[in-house]
């Protein structure tokens, strides 16, 4: 391994640390020790971190050029915008970006030990102008990615080595539940108009799901579903998510204002404790066995979220206001309307994980990572 290509001489002070923590997790890392992991939605922010610590445990463990190291491909769908994220590990020996749409079947040489389906358009901006290719990279994209897997196992024709199949699905499938429980569990259903172009989200991920569940049983394929909850960390100072405006507005110095009341109640998960999540349930979680992705820790409203953001940095004198006064007072959650977005971890962490970054610990490592 040539020492520039080493990922803690590419990626560099807080962000490394975040990477760090993941690689040295205490998951099943020998699984995957000469193995083939593909990675769909390589470029994502997830994904991203993920490709980044099995680098990493490839480099603690001195095997990142050798047999013995996890290789990892990455799919992403701008090759150029890839290579300028990930910079110098692109030129590694066990990492391979390839340019290729989830819609169009996949071709890739050579043997797949796991495919990780994360490519996906979560961005509401998306689901407002493009909600064709929202709903598609979610059903199509699973379908190739299925079916990927699936000429895996027929070319190896060994019931013992399978390609495993985790499919990164949402919180978002629960749709509205009105139980007047206070909780999400993996078999909350709850309702979701499908007839809106709206819910081409919510829609292609409950679908990608069923289809999941289709190939798992015709084709005994060994398939796991994961749903990841509101999951945040240091992102763009460009991305229109609420909770991400909010980090944007501390890393400028800038004061936050709120247009509305804020109330939605929501699960949040640190990027980091999510990928670690994801791993488990890849290496040790059960097949066709949904696992919510959700912190203890992070439970919290959108304007507990922004207040937390203002508090975790008081010398910079940062303030929290409403644009409407009737706004102001802290609103009340009424389960009877609709359950809020919590989601219940007891199954995921049953595997022996648990959630390590707080809201406001999350907060401050991603100003530090966006203002590095």
């Amino acid at each position: 391994m040539r020492e520039e290509l080493r990922v803690d001489n590419v990626i560099k002070g807080r962000l490394f640390e975040d990477v760090l923590e993941i690689a040295e997790d205490e998951l099943e890392w020998n699984l995957l020790a000469g193995r083939r992991v593909l990675i769909t939605g390589a470029a994502g922010f997830i994904a991203y971190h993920m490709v980044a610590a099995m680098l990493l445990w490839n480099d603690i463990n001195a095997i990142g050029d050798g047999a013995g190291g996890i290789r990892v491909v990455g799919m992403v769908r701008n090759l150029e915008k890839a290579r300028a994220k990930y910079g110098k590990l692109a030129e590694r020996d066990d990492f391979e970006l390839i340019e290729q749409d989830v819609c169009d079947p996949f071709n890739i040489e050579g043997r797949v030990d796991y495919v990780i389906h994360a490519a996906s358009q979560a961005s509401a901006w998306h689901f407002e102008n493009d909600p064709v290719g929202t709903i598609k990279a979610n059903l199509v994209g699973t379908t190739n990615a299925l079916d990927f897997a699936k000429k895996q196992d027929d070319a190896t024709g060994d019931a013992s080595k399978k390609t495993v199949t985790l499919i990164v699905s949402s919180l978002k499938t629960y749709g509205a539940v009105t139980d007047g429980s206070h909780e999400l569990l993996e078999e909350t259903q709850g309702y979701v108009d499908i007839d809106s172009y709206k819910n081409c989200y919510a829609m292609g991920k409950r679908a990608s799901e069923t289809l999941a569940a289709s190939y798992a049983k015709q084709y005994d394929m060994n398939v796991k579903i994961v749903r990841p909850s509101y999951i945040f960390g240091a992102a763009t100072l460009d991305d229109d998510r609420v909770w991400a405006q909010f980090i944007a507005n501390v890393v400028r110095g800038e004061n936050i204002l709120l247009k509305s009341a804020g109330a939605p109640y929501r699960s949040f998960c640190y990027v980091t404790d999510t990928a670690r999540a994801i791993l488990r349930v890849l290496l040790s979680g059960e097949n066709m066995q949904p696992y919510n992705i959700s912190s203890k820790i992070g439970n919290v409203t959108i304007r507990g979220f922004a207040r937390k953001a203002v508090e975790a940095f008081p010398e910079r004198q940062l303030s929290l206001s409403f644009a409407n006064p009737e706004d102001r007072a802290e609103p009340e959650i009424d389960y009877t309307k609709q359950t809020p977005e919590i989601m219940n971890s007891d199954r995921l962490e049953a595997l022996g994980w648990s959630a390590k970054v707080d809201i406001t610990e999350g907060i401050k490592r991603a100003v530090s990572i966006l203002s590095e």
